[in-house]
């Protein structure tokens, strides 16, 4: 089904999804419009639709998050749990002779996806998490990806980013 303005109600529903990030799991409506671009009564309804089918669920002040039905159906079709049951004595393996961060990525467009990551206290801070994604040049995972994924991949990445990457300074 279409609304008036041609774009999909599912299209719309995604766009709450996306809304949600890892720092800010919990949304108010408002916040959610703000960030979709939708009225606020469209958002409104279209969360309360998605917190009926367990989708998305409320906290006790009205935020909604991702819910459980989300999850359970992500969790029963991820094509993340194949890779990662797989990598997963290896990864252990690594960790225990290390003694640092080890984790699982994937390559997915122009990004560095995680799907495992191993911690280890006192190793240098990471900034990775499951499920989150980095572009291919800002990560060590990212870059071992990059190099040996395919040749026109790094050469329209060289292409778009020939301007150089900014340098991170520290404070001070």
């Amino acid at each position: 089904m279409r609304t008036h303005s041609g774009e999909s109600v599912l299209a719309r529903a995604v766009r709450i999804f996306e809304a949600f990030t890892p720092e800010e799991p919990n949304l108010t409506v408002s916040e959610i419009a703000r960030r979709t671009g939708l009225h606020v009564a469209t958002a409104s309804r279209l969360v309360a639709e998605l917190v009926s089918h367990g989708f998305l669920a409320r906290d006790a002040d009205r935020r909604a998050r991702i819910g459980l039905r989300m999850w359970e159906l992500v969790t029963r079709a991820s094509p993340a749990l194949s890779p990662r049951d797989a990598a997963m004595p290896f990864m252990e393996g690594v960790h225990d002779v290390v003694g640092h961060h080890v984790q699982l990525g994937v390559l997915d467009g122009d990004e560095v996806l995680f799907l495992e990551r191993l911690s280890a206290p006192g190793a240098v801070i990471n900034y990775t998490r499951i499920a989150g994604r980095l572009p291919l040049h800002a990560s060590s995972s990212g870059l071992v990806l990059l190099a040996h994924g395919p040749a026109d991949l790094r050469e329209r990445l060289l292409v778009e980013n020939s301007s150089p990457v900014p340098r991170c300074h520290s404070p001070g």
